[in-house]
């Protein structure tokens, strides 16, 4: 929070009082270092941790690449997210947006009279878009949702050739289709043996999976 400091000068007792008032911080790029997502299993619902270990465990074996990009998230960010999407690509209106105890954002840019310019605040909102990496993502981010729970991670997988992976029961799937990637159907019920759901919304979140593919 940035605190503004003014001195106000009572009428009856001149001894100057100093007001401290609270002020937002414009929407932008710097927002996105703030309220950090994790990327550690151990941070994670335990028991979707243990299944999530299970999984990547068995792709390391077969030899697929796996980069995590997300676990748990704060909500904080869950807000950011959400709201920076939906002002770039749902047309939301940057002077109409919620307000949150503990983010202090000012999403509405003035230019220089002073008076609102969206063309500001969605360049804005824009470069925290592209910061927070979510400049392909088809559906706004949620205000409520499985990362926040811990039951969620966001990682891309890659491998080539056929991949050869054991299930959570033992037995040897070997997936020769495509994609070679984490958006393989083959791979998703390779997933759901360990309980690590994909998600179901199709190539709209192609790196998330969770408890339930929500």
């Amino acid at each position: 929070m940035t605190i503004a400091q003014h001195l106000l000068t009572p009428s009856s007792d001149q001894t100057p009082v100093t007001v401290e008032i609270p002020t937002k911080q414009l929407s932008g790029a710097l927002w996105v270092s703030k309220f950090p997502t994790s990327t550690r299993l151990d941070e994670m619902n335990s028991a979707f941790a243990i299944s999530v270990a299970s999984f990547l465990s068995a792709l390391n074996a077969a030899g697929a690449s796996v980069a995590i990009s997300a676990t748990l998230r704060p909500a904080n960010r869950a807000f950011l997210m959400h709201w920076a999407w939906k002002i770039v690509n749902a047309d939301a209106d940057p002077l109409t947006i919620p307000e949150r105890e503990g983010v202090d954002i000012q999403w509405g840019h003035l230019n220089e009279k002073g008076d609102y310019c969206r063309e500001k605040s969605v360049a804005a909102a824009t470069a925290m878009v592209n910061g927070y990496g979510m400049g392909n993502l088809r559906v706004a981010p949620a205000l409520t949702s499985r990362h926040i729970e811990g039951k969620a991670i966001d990682m891309t997988i890659s491998w080539t050739g056929t991949l050869s992976i054991k299930d959570a029961m033992g037995r040897t799937v070997d997936i020769s289709t495509d994609p070679k990637t984490g958006m393989n159907e083959d791979l998703h019920a390779v997933g759901a043996t360990y309980r690590v759901i994909k998600f179901k919304g199709g190539d709209k979140d192609k790196p998330h999976w969770s408890t339930d593919g929500r």
